[in-house]
């Protein structure tokens, strides 16, 4: 069988540059005072809250951290 012609990354690596590049995303200072906010509120707890936006518990955590000594 005759192979296509030109440059072309393995498969593997595709995939894995295609993953990274939809898991990455960034939030606004807005969506993050928000998220935070609604974890200082109580009403569900922190891992739930961060399930449920697609977070880690450390960036909530962090970002709490930034909130609070923010002020």
């Amino acid at each position: 069988m005759k192979q296509k012609s030109g440059p072309r990354k393995p498969a593997a690596e595709q995939v894995l540059k295609d993953i990274r590049r939809q898991t990455r995303r960034h939030y606004s200072a807005e969506e993050k005072i928000r998220i935070v906010l609604e974890g200082l509120r109580g009403e569900e707890n922190i891992s739930e809250l961060c399930r449920r936006e697609g977070i880690a518990a450390s960036m909530y955590y962090g970002w709490s951290k930034e909130f609070l000594e923010a002020g």
